[in-house]
């Protein structure tokens, strides 16, 4: 019963149980990961946040985004997660076109807010997503990497607005959206 209550708490804090036992098994002889320094609590950016517990080199493999690997198509049919708030997803594009759903088997990484500078990227390797330090990174430091959101509409300031950024980054672009690129001036 204790071990199925604390499997619930681990589900709710967005820690599944793997993560959970390599903490508990240095006996094992794995070696800690930054992703034990780190911890899911409330955000000033945005809802849920994760934050360092502990000090983070730069360079360093933080956390790997986990969920359940699925299609474009199937991505498509489960949005919106929460119709009242149709833009919070917990989706991760892959280079193949496919997408992590984080709802699904997802882990502590669902819970990195955005940043307009953020101290943390998303490297992509053979199709899993880890999270990088981009610098060094202070214990109770709030974790953040640039969603970069793609969108192949017109950004409208209605569209800029749906996907607002709350960074409070003095260089803050206002939105979670990737900046577009600039087209090539035929002739020039």
């Amino acid at each position: 019963m204790a071990e199925q209550a604390k499997q619930a708490e681990l589900k709710q804090e967005g820690t599944d149980a793997k993560d959970a036992r390599r903490v508990k098994s240095p006996k094992q002889g794995k070696r800690k990961t930054a992703s034990d320094r780190v911890e899911v609590r409330r955000s000033g950016v945005h809802g849920k946040g994760v934050y360092a517990n502990a000090p983070i080199a730069e360079g360093e493999r933080i956390i790997e985004y986990k969920g359940e690997h699925i299609s474009w198509k199937e991505a498509l049919k489960r949005h919106p997660h929460d119709p009242a708030d149709p833009n919070h997803t917990f989706y991760f594009s892959l280079e193949d076109g496919d997408v992590i759903d984080a709802k699904f088997g997802g882990n502590r990484a669902r819970w990195i807010n955005h940043a307009c500078e953020p101290n943390c990227e998303a490297r992509e390797k053979k199709g899993r997503v880890f999270i990088h330090a981009l610098r060094d990174i202070a214990g109770g430091e709030e974790l953040f990497y640039d969603y970069g959101l793609v969108i192949d509409a017109r950004y409208t300031k209605k569209l800029k607005k749906e996907f607002e950024c709350r960074c409070g980054s003095p260089k803050c672009r206002g939105t979670m959206l990737a900046p577009k690129e600039k087209k090539a001036r035929q002739g020039a």
